[in-house]
């Protein structure tokens, strides 16, 4: 058992920007009553309040079910932050400036730990405010470890993150339409398991 969410996630919100941006699309959320309002009890992390369902929630949603977990709100999360997918091991991770593909476990999905090494700490020094600069193992060249992106999305970096806790799958056409709010930033979706 555990509990599943979904994260939207804005890859280019500045932390300059992230209040505001994270404002305006909660209150489209609230205008279009997919979400309420009021914080309550309903989300797990942060200070463990957030904004439960709406009476139209099922705008965001492909199921057409109720939501009727204890942990069922949606948290908004800014500052700098890595978002992840919660649990399993991410099979690869591809590099921004040659878009080589770095196999991270090998076919029975055991971790390779050395193709994990350039990749060390970096999360933890972007998150505290460095770069986190990675050097390809294929072209040698340095980038953010923010500018990477992971196989089914199991890793994210950014300022600003929409955590849905216990919703059906949220629609692609909703996931673009708040991209389309946030003035077309560009965005990824994480879906895991606590």
């Amino acid at each position: 058992m555990g509990d599943y969410f979904q994260t939207i996630v804005d890859l280019d919100a500045t932390e300059r920007e992230a209040q505001e941006c994270g404002a305006r699309v909660l209150d489209w959320l609230i205008a279009e009553g997919i979400v309420a309002a009021e914080r309550t009890d309903c989300v797990l992390g942060g200070d463990g309040y957030g904004h439960p369902p709406g009476p139209h929630f099922t705008k965001a949603v492909g199921d057409l079910d109720p939501v009727d977990l204890w942990s069922n709100g949606l948290h908004i999360q800014t500052g700098r932050t890595v978002f992840d997918s919660g649990q399993g091991d991410v099979g690869a991770a591809t590099c921004p400036l040659c878009r080589t593909g770095i196999r991270l476990v090998d076919e029975v999905w055991e971790p390779i730990e050395s193709a994990w090494e350039p990749f060390e700490g970096r999360f933890h020094d972007w998150a505290e405010g460095g770069e986190g600069i990675v050097h390809c193992p294929s072209c040698a060249q340095p980038s953010g470890i923010d500018r990477w992106s992971w196989e089914d999305d199991a890793y994210a970096c950014g300022h600003l993150g929409f955590t849905f806790w216990g919703w059906a799958e949220l629609t692609s056409a909703f996931t673009r339409e708040v991209g389309r709010r946030l003035g077309g930033h560009r965005t990824v979706l994480l879906a895991g398991k606590l």
